[in-house]
């Protein structure tokens, strides 16, 4: 499970929609990289092959389940449709498998809420209808972009149990897209920071959070709450994230860093390696060195 981590407006969901070719072009378009899966770059795959591969290899699970459940169907002609578009099986054996899917989910009652319309279950069990969704072909890969969001705790806690389950027991692989890095500690292996359309550090979650290098990273571990403070001011980052291709020179968080030296403002780093499985992009290391320079 790799979570993705960064605050509004930092590309997470952006990079998932590219994944799933699903960003209109124009206004938008791949100017330059690959989209590796298996071997295949997605980046040059056709419409065609995308249509093949949604769903049935990659599945994802967007933000808001009241707008991606279609209002005016139910939930079981909703699911049989998903299920149908990517095996050969008949309606009554497709109605069976939704059923079993709303009760892998945890949902009561999956034969009667196969017959109800989306606006008739809480947020919670819509989620967890996007998540049957998302299953249904038992994908590869699955990317959950803040599928907690908007959720009470309690029902919070039990999507993430639910997503540990199907990555343990199906394998699932997950791309778990979130602010929030208390989630990131309970459930991913490995984490991606990204920063103004970047990634900025990537590593173990106890690497990354444990021992961050990137000041941004940094940041955004200081502003957490801490449980063991009964009064405290958080901590904020100054500023604001740059709008998009505002910054064409240099580090994009250098106007922010306090540790920002010249060079930050006229050399875009790279990203560095700066240890087995943790890279870090900042002028304030050297490949293969942990230590500030």
């Amino acid at each position: 499970m790799l979570g993705i981590v960064g605050e509004s407006g930092c590309g997470k969901s952006v990079t998932s929609l590219s994944i799933m070719k699903l960003i209109p072009s124009p206004p938008g378009k791949i100017a330059r990289g690959e989209i590796l899966f298996k071997g295949e770059d997605l980046a040059k795959a056709s419409p065609k092959r995308m249509k093949q591969l949604r769903g049935k290899e990659i599945s994802m699970i967007f933000q808001e389940p009241m707008t991606s459940l279609n209002p005016l169907f139910t939930i079981g002609n909703q699911l049989v449709e998903a299920i149908r578009n990517h095996n050969k099986i008949n309606k009554k054996e497709a109605r069976k498998k939704a059923i079993d899917l709303i009760k892998m989910v945890g949902i009561p009652r999956a034969e009667e809420v196969v017959n109800d319309y989306p606006h008739q279950l809480s947020g919670g069990m819509r989620q967890r209808i996007m998540i049957a969704m998302a299953m249904s072909c038992e994908p590869e890969v699955l990317i959950a972009d803040e599928p907690t969001t908007a959720l009470d705790v309690t029902i919070q806690a039990q999507i993430l149990d639910l997503m540990k389950s199907l990555n343990e027991k199906q394998g699932t692989a997950i791309l778990f897209i979130t602010h929030d890095l208390g989630v990131v500690a309970d459930i991913c292996d490995r984490v991606v920071v990204m920063y103004a359309g970047k990634v900025v550090e990537e590593g173990t979650t106890r690497t990354i959070l444990k021992d961050p290098k990137h000041p941004y990273t940094q940041g955004l571990i200081r502003s957490l709450p801490k449980l063991t403070e009964r009064e405290q001011t958080l901590y904020s980052i100054p500023g604001t994230v740059p709008r998009p291709g505002s910054i064409e020179v240099g580090c994009r968080f250098a106007d922010r860093c306090e540790f920002a030296f010249d060079a930050c403002f006229v050399e875009d780093p790279e990203l560095l390696q700066l240890n087995a499985g943790h890279t870090c992009r900042c002028l304030l290391y050297k490949e293969g060195e942990e230590s500030v320079g």
